[in-house]
């Protein structure tokens, strides 16, 4: 679970050696994505932003919606504006600070519906991908990062982890889809 949404991970090396393993790669034509995790952050109190403030919705939906019982992590409130103010900086900064390419995002499926997609087989039918299980606040969310993605770096590449097979998954965000180059 993601605990440090503006730090690399200690396996990427110090923050020079990954800027310059990026460096390395572009020189070698090289595109690199980061696998970007904004579904879920960690419910570890003690060093992640769960309960920032001491509360259990300072970043994420409190309660049970908040709990995303497969992974025993936090679901983030994508309608709070402190929410989207953090993650689309978080976006802005890995392709300003270490030029990233564009950006794998990890596990939308659960983003994608309030069931998370648990326990879900889906065969086409829209109804599955648009009924009441939609949830509107975290599409909202991956459009408006899809698109401020492609607002700073035109020739980024977005790729969306879904399993259910979201119908407008790769559809430009002005034909009103989510804006992935990818799934």
């Amino acid at each position: 679970h993601v605990t440090s949404f503006f730090a690399p991970a200690s396996r990427q090396g110090t923050p020079e050696e990954l800027k310059l393993m990026v460096d390395t790669a572009h020189g070698l034509g090289i595109v690199v994505l980061m696998d970007l995790v904004h579904a879920h952050a960690s419910a570890n109190v003690l060093d992640g932003i769960a309960q920032m403030d001491g509360t259990d919705h300072c970043y994420t939906h409190g309660g049970p919606k908040g709990h995303h019982s497969e992974w025993d992590s936090k679901i983030f409130h994508y309608t709070k504006y402190e929410v989207l103010r953090y993650l689309l900086s978080n976006v802005k900064w890995w392709i300003e600070e270490y030029k990233f390419d564009g950006f794998r995002f990890d596990g939308i499926t659960s983003m994608l519906y309030h069931s998370h997609g648990i326990g879900k087989g889906y065969t086409g039918g829209y109804h599955e991908y648009f009924g009441p299980d939609a949830d509107i606040e975290s599409h909202i969310y991956l459009m408006l990062s899809n698109d401020l993605i492609h607002s700073i770096l035109p020739s980024a590449i977005t790729v969306g982890e879904d399993v259910s097979g979201m119908p407008t998954l790769c559809r430009p965000v002005e034909e009103g889809g989510f804006g992935f180059d990818y799934r």
